[in-house]
Parts: C-alpha cells; sequence; structure tokens
C-alpha cells in the first residue's frame, strides 16, 4: 500500500498533476484520433482523384486492347507519384494493366460498384489504402484499382504522437513544481496561522491570528478562529474575575466568623453579650449559606442538572409569595412593596425556580432602593406570554452597565458595602431561571430614576427549552 502524503500540499500537488495527467492523456488520445482520421481522408481523397484521373486515360483500341491515353499502350502506364499502385481488371477478374510500383505485388482481390475504401497489407506487408471502382469503356466492364501506400501516414502520425508523448511528462513536471508553489504560496497564510496558534497560550489569549485576505477562504477561517479566541478570552477572564470574586466572597463571611468568635473568647462576657456574638456569627453563616446556594445554583445550571417541573402556574399568587418572603426587608427600610396585576395570568413554568428568580429581583430592588421608596410587582397576561415587571425608586443603572449586571460578580457599584450589595450573582441566576422556561428578561433605567426588570414567560407549553 502507497504511503499517503503527510503534506497537504503535496497531496494537493499530487492531485493536480493526476488531474491533469489525465487531461492530458485524453488530449492526446483525441488528438491523434483526429489526426489520423484527417491524414487518412485526405489519402482517400486523393485515391478518389486519381482513380477518375485513371478512368479518363482508358481507351479501347480498334482491335479491342486497352489503351491509356493516346500515346500508352496496354503495360505500359506508369504513375506519376511514388508508392502508388495502378490495377486495372476486366469482368472476369484478369488483370489487364498493374504498374511495377510497390513492388508489382497485386492489391488484395475485393471490389464493389461505387467507390470502396479499404485498408489492407500486400504480400510483402506494406500497409495500403486501397480505392476501387467499376467502370465502363464502351461495353466492355473494367474494374479500376489505385493503392496508395500508408507507410507516410503512419510514419507522420507516429511522430507526432511521440512527439507528444515525449512532451506529456515534461508538461506534467513543469505543471507539478508550479501546482506545488502554488500550493504552497496559498497554503502560506495556513502556516502563518499554525504557527501563531502554537504561540496562544491561557497566558496570551490576547493574541490573534493574522489575517492576509479577510475576503477568502482563509482569511474566514482567520476571522472564526480570531472570534473564537476572543470568546475564550473573555471566558477565562470571566473565570478568573468568578474565582477572585467568590473566593473573596467566601472568605470575607469566614474571616467576619472568626474575628467575632475570637473577640468574643478574649473578651470576658456574660449571657447577653455571648447571644449577640452568637448572632453576628449565625448572620455570616446564613450569608455564607445563601452564597454557597446560589453558587451551587449556578454550577448545576452550568451542567445542566436542574430538572424543571413545569405546570400552568397563576403568576400574580406566585409574585405574592415572593414579595412575602423579602417583605420584612423593605419594612426595615421603611419601603412601600405592592403586588397588583391580572389574575389570569398564567405561565408553564415551574414554581419554584420562577419564585426564586422573583424573589432575587424584589430582593435586589429593596437593596438598592433608598429608605422610603417603592418597589412594585405588576402581572399583566399579554397574548401568549404573560409579563411580571419588577420596578423601584432607585437610584438606577446607568446604559453602559445594563449589558454587564447580569454576568457573575458584577456589581454596578464595586465600593457598595457588603450590607448594600450582594454578591452579584442573583441576576445571573433570574437570566438562568427566565430562559430556562423560554422567556426572556429586559431592564430598563436610566441613572436617578429607578430600574424596572421585566420578565417575559410564555403562558403556555413550549417543545423544548434550555435548562443550562
Amino acid at each position: 500500500m502507497i504511503p499517503r502524503p503527510r503534506s497537504v500540499r503535496t497531496r494537493l500537488t499530487l492531485w493536480y498533476v493526476g488531474v491533469l495527467g489525465g487531461v492530458l492523456v485524453l488530449f492526446v488520445a483525441g488528438t491523434s484520433a483526429v489526426l489520423f482520421w484527417t491524414l487518412r481522408h485526405q489519402l482517400d481523397r486523393r485515391l478518389r482523384e486519381d482513380v477518375e484521373t485513371v478512368e479518363g486515360l482508358l481507351r479501347l483500341g480498334p482491335d479491342g486492347t486497352l489503351h491509356v491515353g493516346q500515346e500508352a499502350r496496354a503495360g505500359d502506364m506508369r504513375t506519376q507519384r511514388p508508392q502508388e499502385l495502378i490495377e486495372v481488371r476486366d469482368a472476369q477478374g484478369a488483370v489487364l494493366y498493374r504498374n511495377e510500383v510497390l513492388g508489382g505485388t497485386p492489391a488484395p482481390d475485393e471490389g464493389v460498384n461505387g467507390y470502396t475504401e479499404r485498408s489492407g497489407r500486400l504480400g510483402d506487408g506494406t500497409r495500403i489504402r486501397l480505392v476501387s471502382r467499376r467502370h465502363s469503356v464502351g461495353a466492355r466492364a473494367l474494374l479500376v484499382r489505385v493503392a496508395h501506400s500508408e507507410e507516410p501516414l503512419w510514419n507522420e502520425f507516429r511522430r507526432v504522437v511521440l512527439v507528444m508523448l515525449l512532451g506529456l511528462p515534461a508538461g506534467l513536471l513543469v505543471a507539478g513544481l508550479g501546482g506545488y508553489a502554488l500550493a504552497r504560496r496559498a497554503l502560506a497564510p495556513v502556516d502563518a496561522m499554525a504557527c501563531r496558534a502554537e504561540e496562544i497560550t491561557a497566558e496570551r489569549l490576547h493574541a490573534r491570528l493574522p489575517v492576509e485576505n479577510p475576503d477568502d477562504e482563509l482569511g474566514h477561517l482567520a476571522r472564526v478562529f480570531n472570534d473564537t479566541l476572543a470568546r475564550l478570552e473573555g471566558s477565562f477572564e470571566q473565570l478568573r474575575r468568578f474565582t477572585a470574586d467568590a473566593s473573596h466572597e467566601l472568605r470575607t463571611p469566614l474571616t467576619a466568623i472568626r474575628s467575632v468568635g475570637e473577640v468574643g473568647l478574649q473578651q470576658p462576657a456574660g449571657s447577653v453579650d455571648y447571644r449577640d456574638v452568637i448572632g453576628s456569627m449565625l448572620e455570616e453563616a446564613g450569608r455564607l449559606t445563601r452564597l454557597v446556594d446560589s453558587l451551587l445554583t449556578i454550577s448545576r445550571a452550568d451542567a445542566g442538572r436542574i430538572e424543571l417541573h413545569r405546570a400552568s402556574t397563576p403568576l400574580l399568587p406566585l409574585a405574592r409569595e415572593a414579595a412575602a418572603l423579602v417583605e420584612v426587608l423593605a419594612d426595615e427600610k421603611g419601603q412601600q412593596l405592592t403586588v397588583e396585576g391580572d389574575e389570569g395570568a398564567s405561565a408553564f413554568v415551574d414554581p419554584l425556580i420562577v419564585r426564586q428568580a422573583l424573589v432575587n429581583l424584589i430582593d435586589n430592588g429593596i437593596k438598592y432602593t433608598p429608605a422610603g421608596g417603592w418597589i412594585r410587582v405588576c402581572v399583566e397576561a399579554r397574548g401568549n406570554e404573560s409579563v411580571v415587571e419588577v420596578s423601584d425608586s432607585g437610584a438606577g443603572i446607568a446604559v453602559e452597565e445594563q449589558g454587564k449586571i447580569f454576568e457573575r460578580f458584577y456589581r454596578v457599584e464595586q465600593s457598595r458595602s457588603r450590607e448594600g450589595g450582594g454578591a452579584g450573582l442573583g441576576l445571573p441566576i433570574v437570566r438562568w431561571a427566565v430562559e430556562a422556561h423560554g422567556g426572556a428578561v429586559e431592564v430598563k433605567s436610566r441613572p436617578g430614576q429607578g430600574s424596572a426588570f421585566r420578565v417575559k414567560l410564555p403562558a403556555g407549553q413550549v417543545c423544548a427549552c434550555r435548562t443550562s
């Protein structure tokens, strides 16, 4: 078995040479066939002309003998062309005349009325082309036969074919070298991209592949790879930020628990003081538990391991349940929390998952709304979908940050205290919960004019929804 070349340019060159060789072989064969047919056609036409010439020279004498022209006698006729055999026979097949050209060897016995072209060989093996025709001189029936040697035709044919066959390998060699150079030049951008790709590591994801011509296929490939690298760079950056933020968020409550415990042990205190210490520790433990739960939810969602139990669920009672869970937080800040809307609005969702998303949105509004403000939850049915809008009178979100608030651990104001802001996982969980049900979440906000988060959910059953 012939080993397959490892180089693409070598394989392309071999394919190119193979296809070109096949085309050239077909061309040589076709050209040779046309050349041979043309040479033989010219020979046949010349033979017909010679037959007509001979017929015009035939005469019968008074004694019934055959004469050629006015001065020639039967048996003395000569042809003016070399390699030409002439025969004249009577009706019984007796030879009345035969010239001495081609050794005077008789041609093969054949002949029919009208022109008849035949190829054959003389007794000595010479190839001939023979034309015969019936002819009458007076009342006497004759058969005129003229033959030319085909050796000149075959010699010319062999010479031309030999030249083409000798030129074929040379042409293929030149084409192969040119094809290899062309393939090498065409694949040079691939080599450049491969060399650059070998240099790209996790620490150098900012590097990009060179794009020589963005309009051709290789340029399109390079642009696709660059887009992939950009997405990978963003994912790695998000992963690094996620790891750093998760470590920070986990370390902070753990440090607080440890500090409170150490201070409580170092200072003598009564039961009331210890209760305060334990309460502070439990508060930090609760914060840590919520953070771990959020991280587990995000992780399970990414892995597609959260199973949704969908059912047709009224959304207004679900919104009231979510508001009731965080209502105490609004009361502590003197905020007004209201839930209103269409009792008939429903969606085909997992009520537990959607309720958690609504809790996150309402809790988010409470955190970023100043004391004495308001948070409003409105439920509405709109055709084939139901909409839940959570709006507040908070500080609002800048336009350039609205596209980032659904990223993990992203907070609008990084300098917020941990008491005022969360870990930055609530809105990512909201987006996952809504999109897992085939819905969408939108935000409309302007700095100083509050924010409005609008959740759109399908009112009926959907065929397939994402769960990660």
